[in-house]
């Protein structure tokens, strides 16, 4: 019996049209990374275990795909291992490779790799496919990919600025208005849990901080006091539940909370600098929003966070996200190396455009022309005319078969090929070519040069 074909779990086949809006997606952000003049660099699929282990924590580490070692692994397999039934330690021994889970690991390690031949500060982007052995769901897949920009070198905010003005730039060349940026700062969130004598708890504090919206006050305050968290502590927070109002005011009130707090001052103050310049610049299509209980990315992140919503109405997670990290490189033996970065959330973008059915109609390059195939003499004619459509910047093809004319017609309407040319033994006589347009029906036979103008 035949195999049934499947593709694994998680993964997925996209046909030519979601192919073309992908390819949109992918050029509009590519475009704009290199008009704010970021590099394309790529690295390989699969890297060493030991570049990619233990730099996600224990749940980013379980979802690591493995690649068995070839040839004959058990020979090399620890048996002291095999015979414990001990996956972890068997697993290093018969599997010395990974499929990289993200590309912010793999970029820390090409730029401690390449440190002597790089130019700092350095700015890269790099667009490429990830690997998550996660369980499958809506909007969550094994293989997709990642859109990403760093700047590393240099701990000018300016940097912040210019990230906020590209996720802007991408947004309105995509005609997505009514974007947010929400932006919060590692430091303000570092502040407040020291003012409320919960600095050994900041990872607690912020994870229930972040459900504010989700859970409301009350919840949140009962989830703080069951981690530890004072009742004193808490009551210290009352102005932060109630903090509203635009950016401005947002950080007066902040002001108020943090005044005992050296690194919460640091963050209103970096929070305040990176506002004041967007103002002055301005934004086309997205706002800037002041978020004090986004907290993503803790373990990494050392100042700015940034994390960006679909517009109003649209039912979908962040599209975007990124922030300031100041030691990535460390783990590979490069300290006080300072980084930003950002990343774009294609398929969520993708879903969020068709959604608003902000596609253009163009984005499916098809075929324009089909030439119709009465046999080898008009083939080849048909040939001749069709390379001059080409080298004119036309898509253009001829029906590779003689088949009877009604199926080579009905080929067209089904790709939707807007022109149909018909070359019989009087055309090739007069040198003309009787063209067909598929949607009036209209016919006219016309020379070579007419021919370019009427499909251009």
């Amino acid at each position: 019996m035949a195999q049934k074909p499947s593709i694994p779990k998680g993964t997925r086949d996209f046909n030519p049209e979601q192919v073309a809006k992908r390819n949109y997606i992918f050029s509009t952000i590519k475009g704009a990374f290199e008009t704010f003049g970021f590099q394309p660099i790529e690295t390989p699929s699969f890297e060493n275990s030991e570049t990619l282990m233990g730099k996600y924590g224990d749940e980013g580490d379980r979802l690591i795909f493995k690649i068995l070692n070839s040839g004959d692994y058990l020979n090399k397999a620890n048996t002291e291992a095999y015979e414990a039934k001990d996956s972890t330690k068997l697993t290093s021994s018969i599997s010395e490779k990974a499929l990289r889970y993200d590309l912010t690991v793999p970029f820390a390690r090409y730029v401690v790799q390449h440190q002597n031949d790089i130019e700092f500060p350095f700015k890269r982007y790099q667009i490429q496919p990830v690997w998550r052995a996660d369980r499958p769901q809506k909007g969550r897949f094994r293989e997709f990919y990642q859109c990403d920009a760093d700047v590393v070198g240099s701990t000018s905010l300016w940097q912040e600025v210019e990230f906020i003005q590209l996720y802007d730039t991408v947004f309105t060349a995509l005609k997505l208005n009514g974007v947010t940026i929400k932006i919060n700062n590692r430091k303000i969130l570092s502040g407040i849990a020291e003012v409320i004598g919960a600095s050994d708890k900041l990872i607690d504090f912020t994870v229930a901080l972040d459900k504010l919206d989700k859970i409301g006050e009350e919840k949140v305050k009962e989830e703080m006091l069951s981690k530890g968290i004072s009742a004193s502590g808490i009551e210290k927070l009352q102005p932060l539940f109630s903090l509203s109002g635009d950016f401005e005011s947002q950080i007066e009130s902040l002001k108020g909370i943090l005044e005992a707090s050296e690194d919460g001052k640091k963050g209103i103050e970096e929070l305040s600098f990176i506002d004041a310049a967007i103002k002055e610049l301005g934004l086309t299509t997205a706002k800037l929003q002041l978020d004090v209980t986004l907290a993503r990315g803790l373990n990494y992140y050392t100042g700015a966070i940034f994390e960006v919503s679909a517009p109003e109405g649209v039912k979908m997670g962040s599209i975007g996200g990124g922030g300031r990290y100041d030691d990535l490189t460390n783990i590979f033996g490069k300290p006080d190396t300072s980084g930003v970065g950002i990343s774009f959330g294609l398929d969520r973008i993708y879903l969020v455009l068709e959604e608003l059915n902000l596609f253009p109609e163009t984005v499916n390059k098809n075929v324009e022309v089909l030439f119709i195939n009465f046999g080898d003499k008009e083939a080849l004619f048909s040939l001749k005319a069709i390379k001059k459509l080409r080298e004119a910047g036309i898509n253009a093809e001829l029906y590779p078969d003689a088949a009877k004319m009604k199926k080579q017609m009905a080929h067209a309407n089904k790709r939707n090929i807007p022109f149909v040319v018909i070359v019989g033994d009087q055309e090739i006589a007069s040198e003309t070519y009787a063209l067909k347009n598929m949607s009036s029906g209209e016919q006219f036979k016309i020379p070579l040069n007419e021919l370019i103008q009427q499909i251009k």
